[in-house]
């Protein structure tokens, strides 16, 4: 007769040590008193002990010291039947005294009229992941604060440039008042007295004073924008444009000029710095259509999902492109003052504000025909969230 197969309780026990023995995680049965009952050996190699050392000893005896309260509380929770099976992170002892990371699993097994049985617990190791983890937060914390001493550098780097410009700018703006007061006296007393020739001279020093306070000006706007607090709201682009358009146009009413631009072109930025890019761009179409009859400018761009796009152009005496790298350094001139050339710091100014906006700037031109600026500008983000926008479809020009 054939040998009748086990019952069906043994071949369920036989499968799940077989499982158990061949699992990739430390798996064991404990104890209702906590002790270990059997030991798979992922778990005997987890803690580098034999099955022998482990089965009957207390599983308390491995865990790390601090975290023996952990343990009972766990323990007392499943005896309990508070919880039918609870998961833990917990640090056990290696044979040698490292301590590992280990996620712990532990369900409470029952007899069929509910009498409490013995424990079965998986173990996981995540001490290489933990490591990692604290290395990866260290490091944050190490570049934090890196990032802060390094900001602290720059605002104390920004503040001594700011006062010695301003040091600057006082101790150069007092002589120069100076020598355009005593010019203008000597002007309403003996100007009647001077000759073409001394009269002219009279004028350039005048004229070199004023220059000069205005290369003093420009280098404290630069110094300025460098360091300026940015206060991000929705800006008019067009509006903008058209002030300083008309700004120009009152600063010379003699002079001819057609400024079309385009409307609806908005932004997200610090409108005062907007202006000022604004300002630098129209005013260097104006300067250089001083030899034309007439000045003609056009503002145009297009408006897309994170920020403006936009150009200034204007049909003056243009330049070469191969100077073009030139063009945004500062006392850098493509032309003499005889065609409209200003300090050199205009553009460097603008391209300033451009980059603080997360944006960039470039030119074409076009010898005699004249030269087309075009400028990228990011939405800036408002602190505490976002900030109102107008609509952010894409509006082309006409």
């Amino acid at each position: 007769m054939p040998t009748p197969p086990p019952p069906v309780a043994e071949q369920d026990d036989a499968r799940f040590r077989l499982a158990m023995a061949s699992a990739g995680i430390g798996m064991a049965i404990v104890s209702l008193d906590g002790r270990w009952v059997d030991v798979n050996p992922a778990l005997c190699r987890m803690f580098d002990r034999a099955a022998a050392e482990l089965v009957g000893r207390r599983v308390h005896a491995l865990s790390h010291p601090d975290d023996l309260p952990l343990t009972e509380r766990l323990f007392e929770r499943l005896h309990g039947g508070e919880v039918a099976a609870l998961d833990a992170e917990k640090r056990y002892l290696r044979r040698d005294g490292t301590t590992i990371d280990v996620l712990l699993n532990t369900a409470l097994m029952r007899a069929a009229d509910g009498a409490p049985l013995y424990f079965i617990s998986q173990f996981r190791e995540v001490t290489a992941q933990r490591a990692a983890e604290r290395e990866l937060r260290e490091l944050n914390e190490t570049l934090e604060q890196r990032v802060r001493e390094r900001t602290a550098e720059l605002e104390a780097a920004h503040r001594r440039l700011e006062a010695f410009a301003y040091g600057v700018s006082h101790d150069l703006r007092a002589p120069l008042r100076a020598i355009d007061g005593f010019a203008a006296q000597l002007e309403r007393q003996s100007g009647d007295a001077l000759d073409a020739a001394g009269r002219e001279q009279l004028a350039r020093i005048r004229n070199a004073g004023a220059r000069m306070g205005g290369l003093i000006d420009s280098l404290l706007e630069l110094a300025r924008i460098g360091q300026a607090e940015l206060r991000p709201v929705a800006v008019d682009v067009s509006l903008l444009a058209e002030w300083v358009a008309a700004e120009l146009q009152d600063a010379q009413p003699q002079r001819q000029a057609q400024v079309r631009v385009q409307e609806g072109l908005q932004a997200i930025g610090d409108e005062r710095l907007l202006k000022v890019l604004l300002t630098q761009l129209l005013r260097n179409a104006w300067q250089f259509s001083a030899a034309r009859e007439r000045v003609e400018v056009e503002v145009e761009g297009v408006r897309a999902a994170d920020g403006l796009r936009f150009f200034v152009r204007d049909h003056g005496i243009g330049f070469d492109m191969a100077y073009a790298g030139k063009l945004f350094e500062p006392f850098q001139r493509l032309h003499g003052s005889e065609e409209g050339a200003g300090n050199g710091i205009g553009l460097t100014i603008a391209r300033q504000v451009a980059a603080r906006h997360g944006g960039t700037i470039h030119a074409e031109a076009w010898p005699g025909q004249g030269a087309s600026f075009h400028v990228v500008l990011r939405d800036l983000q408002a602190p505490g969230g976002s900030t109102d926008r107008h609509e952010a479809t894409e509006t082309r020009a006409a």
